[in-house]
């Protein structure tokens, strides 16, 4: 007898089957990685930068802002990497 959780994911498969992906796409997935794991890390050291000059001068409204920024970029970095990803996934 089959578990509810092997019903679901048979049903799952057979209106959305999943597709195999070559190794040159997981190559490219993983150098998408890589890359945008570098991006961030790249404004995280510009932004901390900034954040350490701004509490050396305690200047708590402009280190609420670094930090808004901060979020910002790794959310629009992180949309980014996703959406490139999907076109690999897609065969694009």
């Amino acid at each position: 007898m089959k578990s509810a959780y092997e019903l679901a994911m048979e049903r799952l498969n057979k209106t959305a089957p999943s597709k195999k992906m070559t190794n040159e796409q997981k190559k490219q997935l993983a150098e998408i990685d890589s890359i945008y794991a570098a991006k961030v890390a790249e404004r995280e050291l510009l932004v901390k930068e900034e954040l350490n000059k701004a509490a050396e001068k305690m200047d708590f409204e402009a280190m609420q802002q670094l930090e808004r920024q901060l979020v910002s970029n790794r959310k629009s970095l992180e949309a980014e990497r996703e959406e490139k990803k999907e076109k690999i996934r897609q065969g694009q």
